[in-house]
């Protein structure tokens, strides 16, 4: 495998939940501060909309966003390279188990957008499981 395509390997995924992590680990308390869903649901900025309402964006609502296209760009991988697809799986196997177990252990991350973000971790494992594993089996 060239470096350049194993690096194709890694699961974008990693991005939101890193971010998420680091978002968390730097309020008050770290890690095991529940105190972290007041901190990343806080409104970040307000958009005006057309009919004159306010819509607030906190860094919650970024990080579903972000989280939502690279899953997109992950399920567009998952139909290149065969032998990076299965490594791109298995990574994303660990990231989901990582992922539960801080939903799990974690105060930090008892909230509904790590608990929505390892979500689509678990989607992302099983759209590669349906896409390579599934159409190898003999009819």
């Amino acid at each position: 495998m060239r470096p350049l395509a194993a690096a194709g390997a890694i699961p974008l995924m990693i991005l939101p939940v890193a971010a998420y992590n680091l978002l968390v680990a730097t309020v008050g308390g770290g890690m095991r501060s529940s105190i972290a869903h007041e901190r990343i649901t806080a409104p970040l900025f307000e958009l005006r909309t057309a009919p004159g309402g306010v819509w607030p964006v906190s860094a919650a609502d970024l990080l579903i966003a972000a989280a939502l296209v690279a899953l997109f760009v992950e399920l567009l991988k998952s139909t290149g390279d065969r032998r990076i697809a299965l490594t791109n799986h298995a990574l994303s196997m660990a990231l989901f188990v990582v992922c539960l177990v801080e939903l799990l252990l974690a105060a930090a991350c008892a909230t509904s957008t790590f608990f929505l973000i390892t979500l689509m971790v678990l989607l992302d494992v099983l759209a590669g499981f349906i896409l390579h594993i599934a159409p190898a089996e003999p009819r």
